[in-house]
């Protein structure tokens, strides 16, 4: 009787032994049951501020006469752009960089016999930061005419930037992670599953590029300054569980 009753319990043992094991293998097996998408979302935005910057030097044997004829080119620089409708604190002049030049001298086997001072040359420039972009556009083509004036001014090209761009990322997450979600939902729905819980999600990359330029996206993301007129686009990657 003991026997029998032993190999009872043992057998009873077995059986809840491969429902269990049964049980975990098949839990195990629907957690595999997932699906993984990347959705995106972009917006085109006209840029809100805008950074110009020029620069001018002085060159004469004279230090002292060279720094204050380069102080007379900060002053009419001011006033220029100030009849421009830029304000003053919307301007930022440099320190001014000093470096003494020399001609150099060689024989016919190319070693340098003398070194002859030339002169001091000075340089400056000034950048302006702005919310005129209209009237900073104007000015980065038109301020050469302080060359009627004898000033020699060097005019860069124009960045331009977003004041609110953290807003407009935090809109596009929103938006990709809802592409995502409906991209699963219409695979899972077209082959008879049912979408289950958000497993995890993480963000793509951030791009803002040219609007019309043939612009290539970088895997690190790009950041367009030379166009005013942009487009922000961004991915999310997002695993869901199925039902």
């Amino acid at each position: 009787m003991k026997s029998v009753a032993g190999i009872t319990i043992a057998s009873l043992g077995l059986i809840i032994a491969f429902f269990v094991a049964g049980n975990a293998y098949k839990y195990k097996y629907k957690t595999t049951e997932n699906i993984l998408v990347t959705g995106g979302a972009e917006v085109d935005f006209v840029s809100d501020q805008i950074v110009w910057s020029g620069n001018y030097e002085r060159k004469m044997m004279d230090l002292k006469s060279a720094y204050a004829l380069l102080k007379n080119d900060e002053n009419s620089v001011r006033a220029y752009l100030s009849g421009k409708g830029i304000a003053q604190s919307e301007m930022v002049f440099s320190a001014i960089s000093i470096d003494k030049e020399f001609s150099y001298h060689y024989d016919e086997n190319g070693r340098q016999t003398s070194a002859e001072f030339t002169g001091y040359n000075l340089r400056q420039s000034v950048t302006v930061d702005s919310k005129k972009i209209e009237e900073v556009e104007k000015v980065s083509r038109e301020v050469t005419e302080l060359i009627e004036s004898g000033i020699e001014i060097n005019s860069s090209s124009p960045s331009y930037y977003y004041s609110k761009l953290s807003e407009l990322k935090i809109d596009l997450l929103a938006k990709a992670s809802a592409d995502a979600r409906l991209r699963a939902q219409t695979i899972v729905k077209n082959v008879g599953g049912k979408l289950g819980s958000l497993r995890k999600s993480s963000m793509g990359v951030f791009q803002i590029t040219g609007q019309n330029m043939d612009e290539d996206y970088s895997y690190g993301g790009s950041f367009n300054t030379s166009s005013k007129n942009k487009t922000a686009s961004i991915t999310v990657k997002a695993e869901f569980a199925l039902d």
